[in-house]
């Protein structure tokens, strides 16, 4: 084993609905994880779960840890480390390098989480090798990743590729949290969508298969609507097909600016597959600006829902390294 795969570090992802954090090795290796709920009663009480979650793996690590990466879906200001702003959790305005590095005693580093999903894309998964890339990690709202010659982009300040705030519909429902705008992208083709378009339908025909899973108190997320889908349930497929269609209309603006040759679909929603993979496609080989449309690649993430947690330890790992060159 070399030395960089004996490294040990955290990489956690923190999501709009739920935290993932793991124990990772120089190879990318999950040695141990810790799964919960994101916490959102207050940003006291959000910063000390997060930290409270590391602090675990620290204690299950059977070498000393290297560093701590995070992953937050947030507006990242780099240059000191802080979450400015963020539209779906309680983080405003806070140190939050400062705060995990005096909490755990280690090399903290922070980017978007949407960032770190493409970095660990771009290291060992569907965009490896790329040297164009885009990345949309679909859960309660879409995150975005900009690969540019072979490197994150992230902007003036760090916080550049909140793709999931093109607007799609201005005279959409307004975004969701602190957003201001109507019709983001995340407002039309999101997990929070996906629940708004499902209820919605479901009142409309009460006796369908997503009518009664919902009278019953059933979630309607993508794993149900899946689940019906799967069955045979027309009303289900409806609403992924509805959310294939909006995330190919934002896809399609994006390949339009970008010129990408890998699009990687990444996030919770993006399980469901064919079903939502389908219509967005469809979207943009019909609307797409030629060439870009028929040049670009659009995979879903190699990595799945493990992808934030691991390219927040790419991150980290990525950082600890450069610091002793």
């Amino acid at each position: 084993m070399n030395a960089t795969s004996e490294k040990l570090v955290i990489g956690v992802d923190l999501g709009g609905t739920h935290m993932a954090a793991g124990l990772i090795d120089g190879r990318l290796r999950v040695l141990s994880a810790v799964e919960q709920k994101t916490v959102k009663s207050s940003q006291k009480a959000l910063l000390e779960s997060i930290a409270a979650a590391a602090r675990k793996l620290l204690e299950r690590a059977p070498a000393p840890v290297a560093a701590a990466g995070f992953g937050i879906p947030s507006m990242i200001d780099q240059l000191h480390g802080r979450a400015v702003m963020s539209v779906n959790i309680p983080l405003a305005g806070v140190d939050f390098v400062d705060y995990m590095k005096d909490e755990l005693g280690l090399p903290v580093f922070i980017d978007n989480d949407a960032n770190v999903a493409a970095l660990a894309e771009l290291r060992a998964g569907a965009a490896q090798r790329a040297s164009q890339a885009l990345m949309i990690t679909v859960g309660t709202g879409i995150g975005g990743g900009i690969i540019i010659n072979g490197e994150i982009y992230r902007g003036a300040t760090g916080s550049a590729a909140e793709l999931g705030h093109i607007v799609i519909d201005v005279n959409g429902p307004p975004c969701q949290g602190a957003c201001p705008n109507n019709g983001c992208f995340e407002t039309m083709a999101s997990g929070t969508a996906l629940a708004r378009y499902a209820r919605e339908l479901a009142a409309s025909q009460p006796d369908s298969a997503l009518g009664r899973a919902l009278a019953a108190g059933k979630a309607p997320d993508g794993a149900l609507l899946s689940k019906l889908a799967r069955q045979g349930d027309g009303l289900s497929l409806q609403v992924m097909e509805k959310i294939g269609f909006y995330i190919g209309a934002g896809v399609t603006s994006l390949v339009n600016v970008f010129n990408p040759e890998v699009f990687v679909l990444g996030g919770g929603i993006m399980e469901a597959g064919d079903m939502i993979m389908k219509p967005a496609i469809k979207y943009l080989r019909e609307r797409g600006l030629a060439p870009n449309r028929d040049i670009v690649k659009v995979v879903r993430a190699m990595f799945g829902p493990e992808a934030g947690m691991i390219g927040a330890a790419c991150l980290a790992l990525d950082n600890i390294n450069a610091s002793r060159h």
